[in-house]
């Protein structure tokens, strides 16, 4: 049971990460797009909203610190035989 318990969650880290992001990325750029206004296809302008502009930076901070945060948990081995400090120690080992 414990190979298929390891499948599973390898299967869910890797459709919350490999499909997850990527859409919340996708969701920031269409709030981003959405909020910066500008003009329409039939001449007509509308207003930048900021709250949108917000967002989607807030989605794209949120990408980016998984991103990073990734990284580290990855080379957390070398970055602490080289450097002697944990760079992710809110995530156990």
């Amino acid at each position: 049971m414990t190979y298929l318990e390891a499948i599973l969650k390898v299967l869910a880290v890797g459709l919350v990460l490999g499909a997850g992001l990527p859409a919340v990325f996708a969701v920031g750029l269409v709030a981003f797009s959405k909020g910066s206004g500008g003009a329409e296809a039939d001449g007509t302008t509308t207003a930048p909203n900021p709250a949108l502009k917000f967002a989607g930076l807030a989605l794209f901070t949120i990408v980016a610190a998984v991103i990073v945060i990734a990284i580290l948990w990855i080379t957390k081995a070398t970055i602490m035989h080289h450097f002697g400090f944990n760079p992710v120690p809110f995530i156990p080992s």
